[in-house]
């Protein structure tokens, strides 16, 4: 397969990649087919909060997702298998300038039937999670002890899943039954099971490194025999909440390295949540640029 290009695209989209078949435009990843058993991801530099897809990229943001990803999928191997193949994009493009653009934020892949669920797994009380528990004392209608403060770590690791939305929709937070339902009990089970054992291996690793991983979503998905496997992305800052270990504290929102600093500015905007998104100032791009970078760096050193 082969393309060609005079001048290098605007990283916010992958208009480049028209001679492939686009089989899904994500947020941030686009996912391209190959042939009936393998896909290519290439992850933008766009950036979504609040399931909206806001206007400006942020440089880099797709090559550093796919580092930190693909570190991670190598970690957790040996807890669950992943979509990577391995084959280099090389191999499926012929066109060398297109290979130099992409190959640092595009994978080729299993292609799998995704399961219609993000799998949220909760080790601190934030975000939704302490909005929820204080109306009622739960997070997603698991109980917990009255009393915790914002930030503060849970008495155990909790899985709160959601079903996946339509684009321009927001995730819908429900109970394990309802993922027993929509999935099965014995799938239910692998992908709970799977999703705490990949949060406390990352959560004990980024510990060691300075890094408070505070919650995290997982995708997974089923090959033609029905066997389960991890895909997308993994413990990323657009996935995940990371905050420094030494300016963790109890009872307020902690800095991070994550776009929970775009969310908060976005907070104080008079917008609806809906798209269009915002524009970004660039002071507010730049940071989140550091922010990743350096969690990129800390975990993947």
């Amino acid at each position: 397969m082969s393309n060609s290009f005079s001048a290098p695209p605007p990283p916010y989209t992958t208009d480049m990649l028209d001679c492939l078949p686009l089989i899904h435009q994500g947020k941030v990843r686009d996912s391209f087919a190959l042939d009936d058993d393998h896909m290519m991801i290439v992850a933008s530099d766009r950036l979504s909060a609040f399931d909206v897809v806001l206007p400006d990229p942020v440089p880099g943001k797709g090559a550093l997702l796919t580092r930190v990803s693909n570190f991670w999928f190598e970690q957790t191997r040996d807890i669950i298998d992943n979509h990577l193949t391995g084959i280099p994009i090389g191999d499926v493009l012929a066109d060398p300038q297109l290979v130099a653009l992409l190959e640092d934020r595009a994978v080729i892949v299993r292609r799998l039937s995704p399961l219609p669920v993000e799998a949220i797994v909760r080790g601190y009380l934030i975000g939704s999670g302490w909005k929820d528990y204080q109306q009622t004392g739960a997070v997603c209608g698991i109980p917990l002890p009255p009393g915790l403060r914002q930030a503060d770590k849970l008495p155990e690791v909790l899985f709160t899943p959601s079903t996946k939305a339509a684009a321009g929709d927001h995730d819908i937070n429900v109970d394990f039954a309802t993922i027993v339902e929509l999935i099965g009990e014995d799938l239910a089970n692998q992908v709970r099971d799977a999703s705490i054992g990949i949060y406390e291996f990352a959560a004990a690793y980024a510990l060691e490194r300075g890094i408070i991983i505070a919650d995290t979503k997982f995708e997974f998905g089923l090959d033609a025999g029905g066997k389960l496997y991890l895909m997308d992305e993994v413990l990323t800052p657009d996935s995940s909440r990371f905050w420094p270990k030494d300016k963790w504290q109890p009872g307020i929102s902690p800095p991070s390295f994550d776009k929970q600093f775009v969310r908060d500015y976005l907070e104080t905007l008079d917008w609806n949540k809906q798209a269009p998104g915002p524009k970004l100032p660039p002071e507010i791009i730049d940071a989140t640029v550091k922010n990743y970078q350096e969690a990129c760096r800390i975990l993947t050193a």
